[in-house]
């Protein structure tokens, strides 16, 4: 590693980055929404019906629902009792506060009654119970409590699970039932089908009054048949009524070959189209062929009103192809995909990942394995990090120089755990072992070496670095313009990583080079040109296209595409209003209103006021460019990411299982697309089952969850 690593200290500290500092004050004040939602529905402290989450600034308050006070977040115990309980709020009232006697004691008064009398009964009564003999020994205990609680309900007619429902009018049946058939559809398997006859959820709407009789049948047949058809009559609605669009397809990359199709609309919303079921190995003319259905599918016969495509997958030969042969369409490939393949680049070709993955492999497979090790390990860890578990290894079916993914938690464990393995080598047993085990010396030699540390941490701030940059990437779902600009501040982030690390800048850049160039297209120069958002300001304050910013390659890439896009009639005239924009640009003030940005309240960043006003100003302010304005608001808004939601990879999974059965297949696909109208409509990104295993980490506890929540100090810097 001399060729590419200087020697260097190893670094226990990473410089702060405020987008980390955003996303932690973010992630502490969804986490505390949380807490406060579970508490809400009876599951969490009391205090949270009156003390709300909010965001002010980049800090998390606490405010008083009752006086409307502001606290610090660090601590709501402590809050509720010293404003709330010790009388400071003055629109406290303490009979609010929670009984002692929890309600469940109410709703099970006949078993806990037989526990008290029990607990009560004289040490005779004790003695023969004791005695008594039944023929089914002890499992008749349980058949002889049944039996005394029917004697019980007889003598007491009135015991509340008897209780007569409320009795709700039709029209209440009807909203009720249909908020319910709306839940099941939105989330989209993960609430089995099943469920709705489970005995306790049908008591459950008993007790509410709401008909249990054939429900299953009525969500998954008519009422499904009926939101599906207004969904779609919505979807094909919003589509007719734009001039042109941008299909979508996201999935081909996954394990289970279903492949989901929305369509981009110019306004900036996207609208579900169809999942396609291609199996895992999809050959790139199926998947040409799949894509130009889609086309049609979704416009007849006018398909010049595709402006193109945008996937996860065959954008060497497919995508291509229908470019060629449509000399209007723009077809990308897909942001998230690029960047994540940047990953994978630098693990197959930068020496520096394969050494740090070999003896981190070697570090974390020797404790995992020996048994004394491991006990010392687990034990040191507990004390230290106050949780327990072994070092997360990639498994065995993974080849782990080809796929880092699975390679990742594993130097994220041994990142927290460094100061807990230091403490392990250094035990007198562990030396005694160096002298006899080759194995154990050569551990201890990579453990106490500092280069490999330093190493370590390199490789793992690289890949921390890009996938923050994905998960920017789906979050803000870039379009097109935004592309030159996004891979120039990597360039910049990965050069001073390569400062920071003291890693040779060569091989590093020529890596990120031959990426950037498999994901170039010729529309990220058209449209960062065309787009008003990107002009800057001269000296004489104009506001002029960046062209000194393209390459010269770059430059002719846009006279080609644009001359490719227009009709032979007008290509000519294109570049002469091309060459005008270059000279002239826009006028300051429309320059201003397209630039200007406001903070966003959710994340704190900076973001553009107006996103449609960079199309909005070509069309309305622009119209001396007849020919070029066309053609601008076309590119301007194509989406770089393919990525409109996420499904849920269980229902996923049964989807492709009924594939073979064409009623199951058919209900399926309407479930999806009734859910996949849900979340692009209220722009919900997320998958549930990311959601889940986000809520499952956090503690059950109050006070567990605030820790996960405020547990925000970066690994590396937790190194000692």
């Amino acid at each position: 590693m001399a060729s590419t690593i200087a020697p260097a200290m190893p670094s226990t500290s990473t410089d702060p980055d405020p987008d980390a500092a955003v996303r932690a004050v973010r992630k502490r004040y969804e986490g505390l929404l949380t807490v406060r939602t579970r508490a809400i529905k009876g599951k969490g402290a009391w205090y949270w019906a009156h003390l709300e989450p909010t965001l002010l600034g980049n800090a998390v308050k606490l405010k008083c629902s009752l006086c409307d006070s502001l606290f610090s977040a660090s601590n709501p115990s402590r809050t509720a009792s010293e404003h709330l309980k010790r009388g400071t709020c003055p629109n406290f009232n303490h009979s609010s506060l929670p009984s002692p006697s929890p309600i469940s004691t109410v709703l099970s008064h006949s078993n806990n009654g037989r526990k008290r009398t029990s607990s009560s009964a004289s040490p005779n009564q004790d003695r023969s119970v004791q005695h008594l003999m039944l023929s089914g020994g002890k499992d008749d205990l349980c058949a002889l409590a049944v039996f005394e609680d029917s004697v019980k309900k007889l003598k007491s007619p009135r015991n509340l699970s008897h209780v007569a429902p409320p009795e709700l009018t039709q029209d209440q049946v009807n909203s009720a039932v249909e908020l319910l058939a709306d839940w099941f559809y939105e989330s989209c398997g993960s609430v089995p089908l099943s469920s709705l006859e489970h005995p306790k959820f049908q008591s459950f709407l008993t007790q509410l009054g709401l008909p249990v009789t054939l429900l299953r049948r009525e969500i998954y047949c008519s009422r499904l048949e009926d939101r599906f058809g207004a969904v779609k009559a919505e979807s094909e609605a919003r589509i007719r009524d734009a001039l042109f669009f941008q299909v979508g397809c996201d999935g081909w990359k996954g394990e289970d070959g279903v492949a989901k199709f929305i369509v981009n609309l110019p306004n900036g919303t996207s609208v579900f189209h169809k999942v396609v079921l291609g199996g895992e190995v999809v050959s790139s003319k199926y998947a040409e062929e799949i894509l130009w259905e889609v086309v049609k599918g979704v416009c007849g016969s006018d398909v010049q009103r595709c402006v193109g495509i945008v996937a996860d997958r065959f954008k060497g030969k497919a995508l291509r192809n229908l470019e060629v042969q449509n000399h209007w369409m723009v077809n990308v490939a897909c942001q998230v995909q690029g960047f994540t393949g940047l990953i994978k680049d630098f693990s197959n070709n930068l020496p520096l990942f394969r050494v740090v993955t070999e003896n981190s492999l070697k570090v974390a497979n020797f404790i995992n394995t020996e048994s004394q090790v491991r006990g010392s390990f687990l034990r040191y860890r507990m004390q230290e990090l106050e949780c327990a578990g072994l070092v997360r290894v990639p498994s065995p079916k993974f080849d782990v120089l080809k796929d880092f993914t699975s390679v990742f938690p594993m130097l994220e464990d041994i990142l927290r755990c460094a100061a807990v393995i230091q403490m392990v080598v250094m035990e007198d047993a562990f030396k005694v072992a160096c002298m006899e085990d080759p194995l154990a010396r050569e551990i201890a030699g990579i453990v106490q070496s500092e280069g490999f540390w330093n190493e370590l941490e390199a490789v793992y701030s690289l890949v921390k670095l890009i996938r923050g940059v994905v998960q920017d990437i789906e979050a803000e779902r870039p379009l097109v313009g935004r592309c030159l600009p996004l891979w120039e501040e990597v360039r910049t982030k990965v050069k001073e990583w390569c400062v920071k690390y003291s890693i040779v800048v060569e091989p590093v850049e020529e890596i990120l080079e031959n990426r950037f160039r498999k994901n170039y297209h010729p529309a990220w120069s058209a449209a960062f040109i065309l787009d008003p958002l990107y002009l800057i300001k001269d000296s004489c304050g104009k506001y002029l296209p960046p062209f000194k910013c393209l390459t010269r390659e770059q430059e002719k890439d846009v006279d080609k595409l644009l001359t490719r896009l227009a009709s032979r009639e007008e290509a000519h005239v294109v570049l002469m209003e091309l060459m005008k924009w270059r000279s002239e640009g826009l006028d300051p003030l429309y320059a201003q209103a397209v630039q200007m940005k406001q903070q966003d309240p959710i994340t704190g960043k900076m973001k553009v006021a107006n996103p449609l006003s960079s199309r909005l100003v070509w069309e309305t302010c622009l119209s001396e460019f007849k020919s070029l304005r066309k053609l601008a608001v076309r590119l301007i808004f194509l989406h770089a990411t393919s990525c409109g939601f996420k499904s849920n990879y269980s229902f996923i999974r049964k989807l492709s299982a009924q594939k073979h059965s064409r009623i199951s297949l058919e209900r399926a696909q309407k479930m999806i697309y009734v859910a996949a109208h849900a979340k692009l409509e209220r722009r919900d990104f997320s998958n549930e089952e990311e959601k889940e295993a986000e809520l499952l980490a956090m503690e059950s506890s109050d006070d567990g969850m605030l820790a996960v929540v405020f547990a925000d100090t970066p690994l590396i810097g937790g190194i000692a």
